[in-house]
C-alpha cells in the first residue's frame, strides 16, 4: 500500500526530550518564581510546549533585566523558566556535536572544564614553554571589546546553519533550525520585565548593553544557548590560532585568551594577524587597553588568579568580591531574620567562592575571611564541611506534633 504525502508522519520534538530538558533545567533554576509557578502543572504545561514547538507557534516570552555588581558590573537577561527549557532542549540536541568540533583548550561551559582546568592548563602552558623556567618564555593576553554585545546574529546564524545541515543527522533538523533562529533573533528588549531602578545602569559602558547594541548584534548574558552559541561562534578563530598561526600554547575562556611563545617578537606581530581575522571573520574588536605582554616571570592575572612561578595566587579582585559578599550577606542577617530562600542564596554566594578558592592555597584565607568577618546568625543555621570548602544547611528536626488524644 503506498503512502499519501498526509499519512507521513512529520518530524517533531518527542515530549520525553522535553522533559529531559525540563529536569536538566529544574536542577539548577528550581527556587525561582518562574519555575515554581511552571512546576505546579509542569507535566500540562510541557505538553502544551511540545505541541507548540511541534505545530510553529511557540514564541518566546519576556525576560527579567537587571544589573549584577560583581565579579564585574554586566547587564543580565534572565529568560523565562518556560525559555530555559527550550534552552536545554537546543544545547542538549548539540553539545555533542560541539565538543567534537571545540578545540581542547575553550574552557568555558563544558563538562569537564571551567576555570580550575583552564588556569592549570595555562600554568601548565607556561612551565612547557619555559622548559620549566629555565628558558625565556613570554606571556599575550587579549580580551575582546563588549564581547557579547558585538556577537553578529547573521554570522552566528550563518555558521550554525551550515554546521548543523552538515552535523546533524537526526530527522528533526528543520525544527531544531527554527528554534536556535528564533533564540538568536529574538531582541529581548523589546519585551522585558527591569528589575531593580533604571539608575542601575549608570555607568555601565554602552558596550556592555543589549539597549545599546548595533541592529542584529548582541546575545544576552544569562542564557544557557548565548554562552554555547558564543563559544561556538569562537571556534573557527580557535581553529585559526591553533592550526592556521600553528601556536601550540593557546586557551580561550569566553572572550579572555592567553598565548605562550618563547619568542615576544612573535607576540608583537602576532597581535595584529589576530585583530585582523577578529574583524573580518566575527566583527569583534580586541580592547586596546587590555593587552598584555611580559615576560612569564612577572605572572599573569587569569580567571581570578595570579599565575607565578611554582604558585598559583587568588586576585586581589575576588579577595575583595569574596568580602563585599560576605558584608553583603551581613547585612541581611543584621536587617532581619532570614528567609529559607535567603539563606539558601547565602549558600550559594559564599560556596561560589569557596569552590574557586579550595583549589590553592587559600585556607588560612578562607578560616580568616569567614571566622573574623561573618555574622554569628549564620552559624546557627550553616555549617562548614571539607575542610572550609562548602557551607551545608543545617537540617532542624522536626517537632513531633503531640496527640491530642494521648492521656
Amino acid at each position: 500500500m503506498q503512502l499519501s504525502l498526509f499519512d507521513i508522519p512529520h518530524p517533531k520534538i518527542e515530549l520525553a526530550e522535553l522533559f529531559k530538558a525540563y529536569f536538566n533545567c529544574r536542577s539548577n533554576k528550581r527556587n525561582t518564581a518562574n519555575a515554581i509557578a511552571f512546576e505546579i502543572d509542569y507535566e500540562h504545561n510541557l505538553v502544551q510546549l511540545c505541541k507548540e514547538i511541534n505545530n510553529g507557534t511557540y514564541q518566546i516570552g519576556r525576560s527579567i533585566s537587571f544589573i549584577v555588581d560583581k565579579p564585574v558590573k554586566r547587564e543580565i537577561f534572565a529568560a523565562d523558566f518556560r525559555d530555559r527549557v527550550v534552552h536545554h532542549l537546543v544545547i542538549g540536541k548539540l553539545n555533542q556535536l560541539f565538543e567534537k568540533q571545540f578545540i581542547h583548550d575553550s574552557y568555558s561551559c563544558r563538562v569537564g572544564k571551567g576555570t580550575h582546568f583552564g588556569v592549570q592548563r595555562v600554568d601548565k602552558f607556561i612551565r612547557k614553554c619555559s622548559a620549566n623556567y629555565t628558558q625565556d618564555c613570554y606571556i599575550l593576553k587579549l580580551d575582546l571589546q563588549g564581547f557579547f554585545m558585538s556577537i553578529n546574529k547573521n554570522i552566528l546564524f550563518k555558521k550554525l546553519e551550515q554546521f548543523i545541515s552538515e552535523k546533524y543527522k537526526n530527522s528533526d533538523k528543520d525544527l531544531l533550525l527554527k528554534l536556535c533562529r528564533k533564540i538568536i533573533f529574538n531582541d529581548p528588549t523589546k519585551n522585558c520585565i527591569i528589575k531593580g531602578n533604571k539608575s542601575d545602569w549608570d555607568n555601565l559602558p554602552q558596550t556592555k548593553s543589549l539597549f545599546h547594541s548595533q541592529l542584529n548584534c548582541g546575545l544576552p548574558i544569562g542564557n544557557l544557548t548565548s554562552q554555547v552559541f558564543a563559544n561556538f561562534y569562537m571556534d573557527t578563530f580557535d581553529h585559526f590560532v591553533k592550526h592556521d598561526l600553528g601556536i601550540r600554547y593557546y586557551g580561550r575562556y569566553v572572550d579572555d585568551f592567553v598565548i605562550m611563545h618563547k619568542d615576544k617578537e612573535f607576540l608583537k606581530k602576532v597581535i595584529s594577524k589576530l585583530s585582523e581575522y577578529l574583524q573580518t571573520e566575527l566583527q569583534v574588536t580586541i580592547h586596546p587597553k587590555k593587552i598584555y605582554l611580559q615576560h612569564y616571570s612577572k605572572g599573569v592575572k587569569f580567571l581570578g588568579t595570579v599565575i607565578l612561578p611554582n604558585r598559583i595566587y587568588i586576585a586581589n579582585r575576588t579577595k575583595g568580591n569574596f568580602y563585599n559578599a560576605i558584608e553583603k550577606q551581613n547585612e541581611i542577617a543584621i536587617d532581619h531574620k532570614p528567609t529559607k530562600e535567603e539563606q539558601k542564596a547565602f549558600q550559594s554566594s559564599m560556596n561560589s567562592y569557596l569552590g574557586i578558592m579550595k583549589h590553592y592555597k587559600t585556607y588560612k584565607l578562607r578560616k580568616g575571611m569567614l571566622f573574623k568577618n561573618l555574622n554569628g546568625y549564620w552559624w546557627n543555621h550553616l555549617y562548614l564541611s571539607g575542610g572550609i570548602a562548602k557551607f551545608i544547611l543545617k537540617v532542624r528536626p522536626i517537632k513531633k506534633q503531640r496527640n491530642a488524644n494521648s492521656a
